[in-house]
């Protein structure tokens, strides 16, 4: 094997391991741009130089009485292309002029152009985005640009990391060409922004009643300890707001793991009927200091597929709510409906939701009425614990409510031959 290839493979061996053992994700991200910059340099030197020398070659190999045995042998400039035409990046290189000389399907999908042909045109004929254009340009004057954020507004709006660097001989005069890509972020920028929100609402969450844990253990510090009746009444208050805490995280944890795909489905037959009268008794005192009724109308034959525990939540987080947000002397009804799917409706008879709330109901922190959601202890996480319970039994959750007449929500999960 020749040298430059034994040294290739243990320059890209090294590469492998320390992107492996990197602990953050923004670092191996940038170093595997830094390693796919340098990959397609390479590939567009050897393929100009194998084009340079292709006479050279050929002359050579036609060395009369000489026959040479070897493998199959792929030309560079293939696998140039089958190279840029696989990548998922935007390739594009210009020349000195400006002019596009390469690119890619990616790049021609980015551009979003009809007729679809990027060669031979200028760079400001593909687009007006000035991020775009002074990259490149800056790179034919010899300077690289490391990281510049492009947001492209199409159809949908992209949102793109562009590298450009320069190509062939810098000088005073500059390079003769200046070669981009263009790395898709919009879903990291999209999870990025809902990263922030969660912590900012989770912060949120934990404001204020941490707040009032720490007003009313000053109070009692101050001397209302003497106080029985006045004691016991913070203490009471504190004991429901740290009570409030522990749900939070608990209900933060518990759709982490089912985000993250940590939580698995223990499926089987379930006889829904005795698991309904479960989760009517867990939740009775409450219902009953409420002056709600709990009825179940679930006939007793009634058998589904599903995880015992899951379904058991995701009913008690639906009947809680019933419970909550009913009006008095109301009542929460827990019914099966089947047809292609099976169907586990809970409807209560509360003030109903307003119609511009439905479609953002199940979104992590989301409250129709923020002030009475906290009073009455919600962690605004239940239903989004819902939604993604069913998502991970293979069906889906929905609502929907009529004000002041009520609110029904229907677990849908697919129907299996019990």
């Amino acid at each position: 094997m020749p040298k430059r290839n034994i040294l290739l493979l243990t320059a890209c061996a090294v590469l492998v391991s320390t992107f492996l053992i990197i602990p953050s994700s923004t670092t191996r991200f940038y170093l595997a741009v830094s390693i796919g910059l340098a990959a397609v340099a390479w590939l567009l030197v050897a393929f100009m130089s194998r084009r340079s020398g292709t006479s050279q070659e050929s002359s050579g190999a036609n060395v009369a009485g000489e026959k040479q045995t070897a493998g199959p042998v792929f030309p560079v400039s293939d696998l140039f292309e089958a190279t840029l035409e696989s990548m998922r990046e935007g390739l594009l290189v210009v020349n000195s002029d400006m002019r596009v000389v390469a690119s890619n399907k990616a790049a021609l999908k980015l551009f979003n152009l009809s007729p679809p042909q990027l060669e031979s045109q200028r760079l400001t004929e593909l687009t007006r985005n000035p991020a775009i254009y002074s990259a490149f340009l800056d790179a034919l004057k010899g300077i690289q640009r490391d990281s510049v954020k492009v947001e492209i507004h199409g159809p949908e709006r992209q949102i793109y990391d562009l590298r450009v660097l320069p190509l062939g001989h810098t000088n005073g005069n500059g390079a003769d060409g200046a070669l981009g890509v263009f790395f898709n972020i919009t879903r990291t920028e999209r999870l990025e922004l809902v990263r922030q929100e969660f912590l900012s609402n989770v912060s949120h969450e934990l404001r204020t009643p941490l707040t009032a844990v720490m007003a009313f253990v000053e109070t009692l510090e101050n001397g209302a300890m003497e106080d029985r009746e006045s004691s016991q009444r913070f203490l009471s208050i504190i004991r429901k707001n740290a009570s409030r805490m522990h749900s939070l995280i608990d209900d933060i944890l518990e759709l982490t793991a089912i985000e993250g795909g940590n939580v698995q489905l223990r499926s089987a037959t379930v006889e829904l009927h005795p698991l309904v009268n479960d989760v009517i008794a867990s939740l009775g005192a409450k219902a009953q200091a409420h002056g709600i009724t709990l009825t179940n109308q679930v006939r007793a034959d009634i058998r589904v597929y599903g995880d015992t525990r899951r379904l058991e939540q995701m009913l008690t987080n639906l009947v809680d709510n019933g419970i909550k947000f009913n009006r008095e002397n109301g009542s929460v009804t827990i019914r099966y409906e089947g047809n292609s799917r099976d169907r586990l409706v809970v409807e209560d008879t509360g003030e109903g939701i307003p119609s511009q709330h439905l479609e953002r109901l199940f979104e992590r922190f989301y409250r129709v009425d923020r002030a009475r959601s906290r009073d009455l202890g919600g962690t605004g996480l239940g239903l989004a614990i819902v939604k993604h319970l069913a998502l991970l039994h293979g069906g889906e959750v929905t609502v929907t409510s009529e004000l002041g007449k009520g609110t029904a929500f229907t677990i849908h999960l697919p129907r299996v031959a019990v």
